[in-house]
């Protein structure tokens, strides 16, 4: 079966292989079973990713990588960042890839150069990244469908058959500039993954907050995630991050935004009885807050400990 079929950039019915059957290649997988593709090969060395592929995908042999690699029509390199480049020389090395093999990897940060040397010798590259955080359970797949992905592409043809992939998982492709990826995913990490830190030493601080005896019948507040803490943030952060992605910078509220410099003072010196770094992360972000907001000069002189 060729992969690409003469004059539709589209790709049919696919025999997939995975490299490797980490959270984000067994989502994909899975996804791509749905939508009729077969993923006949994963290959999976820890003993998480040999059950995550049994559980997500028992219909596939877990095979050497050299075995996925030559089988496959579409191969999906789902490593690491820092392991991508390596396992793409070992794989040109050992010429196992097929000329017309797409070849499509789920780096964020990377675009298709980094294959090169596959697409040297014939394969179709594409960088094809999910928008999302992964979990390793089953909401991963069900998340797929309402993410965005990052593709790029060599040329007009591979374009075409990371869109038609994408727009099958029920995601949305949208195209990224090979130049443009390190500040795509520095991007997505910086509004993601420091909004967990951000997030949990808000909730360690209002642990300490809420510490003390309760009202009648209310859960102790302790270091477990679902309780109190979580319930009396959870509204206003979901809030917060639907304003901002609805109304942008309109969204700032809060003593920041006010010019309110006693407030800010208390909060740093509360804070740092608690945590200097947590008061350092408050202090960072709310002088970033102040210049987007346009604060008054007391505010930012505190801010910058002037």
């Amino acid at each position: 079966m060729q992969a690409v079929a003469s004059g539709d950039p589209a790709p049919a019915r696919l025999t997939v292989g995975i490299v490797s059957a980490g959270r984000v290649g067994s989502a994909l997988g899975a996804a791509l079973e749905r939508v009729g593709h077969v993923v006949f090969g994963v290959a999976a060395i820890s003993d998480a990713s040999v059950r995550r592929a049994r559980t997500r995908l028992p219909d596939s042999e877990i095979l050497p990588i050299e075995v996925v690699a030559s089988r496959s029509e579409l191969l999906l390199l789902a490593v690491p960042d820092s392991e991508l480049a390596g396992l793409v020389r070992g794989l040109a090395e050992t010429g196992v890839v097929r000329p017309g093999t797409i070849v499509a990897h789920t780096s964020g940060a990377n675009g298709v150069g980094v294959l090169a040397p596959l697409a040297e010798i014939g394969a179709l590259p594409l960088a094809i990244h999910p928008a999302m955080t992964f979990t390793g359970h089953d909401e991963d797949v069900v998340r797929l469908g309402n993410a965005c992905f990052g593709i790029t592409a060599a040329d007009e043809v591979g374009y075409a058959i990371a869109q038609s992939l994408v727009i099958e998982m029920g995601g949305e492709p949208v195209r990224v500039p090979e130049e443009n990826r390190t500040l795509y995913h520095a991007a997505l990490a910086h509004g993601s993954n420091h909004l967990v830190t951000l997030i949990v030493d808000a909730l360690a601080a209002l642990r300490v907050a809420l510490d003390g005896p309760g009202l009648l019948g209310q859960q102790i507040v302790d270091d477990q995630p679902n309780g109190l803490a979580e319930r009396l943030l959870a509204p206003l952060a979901s809030a917060a991050l639907d304003n901002a992605l609805r109304r942008g910078q309109a969204a700032l509220t809060g003593p920041v935004a006010r010019g309110d410099a006693d407030t800010v003072a208390a909060h740093l010196a509360a804070l740092s009885s608690v945590d200097l770094r947590v008061a350092a992360t408050y202090r960072a972000l709310s002088l970033r807050t102040a210049e987007r907001a346009g604060a008054t000069p007391a505010v930012i002189e505190l801010l910058e400990g002037r």
